[in-house]
């Protein structure tokens, strides 16, 4: 489901982000999977910052609709942001996208490997078609485009890439074939680190727990139905933000985690701490973080806020 458009007035509000001005200011991004949810999200902040930026989908007219925001709420960003339709499951598409950059940006300092997807499903009703799919999206696409940034430009230059993973901690049940692409991004994100450290190339994960995107929307009623009576099940007894996400990777991509390389940062509200014999309590505190001015709380939890009070607050 597309996201509803914002008034104009919100368009041209500039991301609240925590980050200084200017900070990756002559710097290159690759932000696949950038025309919606959190890539979207995370393209706006880093253009705030003075990114420029190569977003990269399936969908052309996705990955222009974000261009087109972008250019209204930062117009020095005009000129700065290119578009690339790729699939990232072909290789020989992928080789194809990272040339284009290259030539179009003269360099690529950032990845952050957002494309993704997967859907419901018990193990015993995913076929091979289904689970080839959902592998070949979640971690063949992460390898093939970290390894072509990786030989293309960052063996000579260094970078940082950022890889997409999961609430994966103890099994994924319900999504089996997710949880075993991202359980080999895991170990291909350290594996990395490792193999390309010496080219200074910095390999990190984030992994998203409960976040209240847009992408909850594409899901089936049944499964819109758990995720709406989750939240109590978290620590911080609410969903989590785009921007919370967001942030969380432009940090890893920044100079200030510049000694920190085979990592995961869990922005999860704490879930895998969550205990059986501990009864959570309500929130007593209800502040979270939003500095999209164009975010919605996906449709599906209309009735169910983000927020334990009135929605994700700045």
């Amino acid at each position: 489901m597309s996201t509803p458009t914002p008034p104009p007035s919100a368009r041209a509000e500039r991301y609240r982000s925590v980050f200084r001005p200017g900070l990756f200011e002559g710097q290159t991004v690759v932000v696949t999977g950038g025309g919606s949810g959190m890539g979207r999200c995370t393209a706006h902040e880093l253009a705030s910052l003075g990114a420029r930026l190569a977003l990269v989908g399936r969908k052309r007219e996705k990955l222009e609709a974000v261009a087109a925001e972008l250019a209204q709420a930062y117009p020095e960003s005009v000129g700065r942001v290119t578009q690339h339709a790729c699939d990232i499951r072909e290789e020989a598409s992928v080789q194809q996208t990272v040339a284009d950059i290259v030539a179009a940006h003269g360099a690529i300092d950032g990845l952050f490997n957002c494309a993704g997807g997967q859907y419901p499903a018990r193990l015993r009703d995913i076929t091979l078609k289904g689970w080839d799919v959902v592998v070949r999206n979640n971690l063949h696409g992460t390898f093939l485009f970290s390894r072509e940034v990786y030989v293309q430009w960052m063996e000579q230059h260094g970078g940082s890439i950022v890889n997409m993973l999961a609430d994966i901690w103890g099994g994924l049940p319900g999504m089996g074939h997710s949880g075993a692409a991202r359980g080999g991004v895991l170990n291909f994100t350290e594996t990395a680190a490792c193999e390309w450290g010496c080219a200074g190339v910095r390999v990190n994960a984030v992994a998203p727990g409960w976040i209240a995107s847009a992408g909850i929307d594409t899901y089936d009623d049944e499964y819109r139905d758990l995720l709406r009576g989750l939240r109590s099940k978290v620590p911080l007894q609410r969903f989590g933000t785009e921007s919370e996400l967001a942030s969380a990777v432009v940090y890893l991509l920044s100079p200030a985690a510049g000694f920190i390389s085979g990592a995961v940062i869990r922005v999860d509200g704490g879930v895998p701490t969550a205990r059986h014999t501990w009864k959570l309590e309500p929130a007593r505190q209800d502040f979270a973080y939003n500095g999209f001015p164009l975010y919605e709380p996906p449709q599906a939890f209309s009735a169910t806020p983000v927020h334990p009070s009135s929605g994700a607050s700045s």
